[in-house]
């Protein structure tokens, strides 16, 4: 673990820095004016993008499973699904206990004057908005990513590994403001996405991990041993 911890210390420390930012504009900022606050500046370009990359959360996770399990070794890739797996049924189960009002739903009882920006086509919900299930996937996939990718990297190149750690964050927060922007989520949602997905990856590694020496972990389908 401290091992993982040392090769991931940039995803790790950049993580916590936006959470901290986040968390302390949830403290002293209140939520309608929040989500209004990070919502202000609209334009058709951002518009299309943001309604496009949100899906990515989607299909892409499990493109990159079933990619580990074939070209990496298999206990990547079951490492991998069994955070997306998890990460996913975790937030769908807090999402049916808590039942949270999604923006649109919230601002039309909290703040009914306040007309939100929303973005064409994007169809928008009405509740199940705590917390963000497509934050988590971000955040769970970008760890994912991050262990499996500088377990090797950091042998070779620190520039490289940390290089790379950094990119996995800014994609993983541009996912999370993802659901922000088209007033599918407030930033509380997002917040508690950010920190569930890294937490059950990790919960997954730690528990895997032991496993690392055996030849089922480290059996290849396509990739040259």
């Amino acid at each position: 673990m401290k091992q993982l911890i040392r090769n991931n210390a940039v995803f790790i420390a950049l993580s916590l820095i936006l959470l901290g930012v986040l968390g302390l504009a949830l403290l002293y900022i209140p939520k309608g004016e929040l989500h209004l606050l990070l919502n202000e500046y609209h334009t058709p370009a951002r518009d299309i993008f943001y309604r496009y990359y949100t899906h990515v959360a989607e299909w892409f996770p499990y493109v990159i499973c079933v990619a580990l399990l074939l070209f990496s070794r298999i206990g990547d890739g079951v490492f991998a699904s069994a955070a997306m797996l998890l990460s996913a049924l975790f937030t769908q189960v807090v999402k049916h206990i808590v039942v949270a009002p999604r923006p649109l739903t919230w601002f039309g009882e909290h703040m009914p004057d306040v007309q939100l920006p929303l973005v064409e086509g994007v169809d928008v919900h009405a509740i199940y908005s705590f917390p963000s299930g497509h934050t988590t996937s971000f955040f769970a996939l970008a760890f994912v990513l991050s262990i499996v990718a500088t377990k090797k990297l950091s042998r070779f190149s620190l520039a490289l590994s940390s290089t790379l750690q950094a990119i996995l964050v800014v994609l993983a927060a541009l996912g999370g403001y993802s659901r922000i922007y088209p007033c599918q989520h407030f930033a509380l949602d997002v917040f508690a996405g950010a920190i569930v997905g890294p937490l059950i990856t990790l919960l997954c590694y730690a528990v895997l991990h032991r496993y690392e020496g055996q030849n089922w972990y480290n059996y290849r389908i396509f990739a040259k041993k």
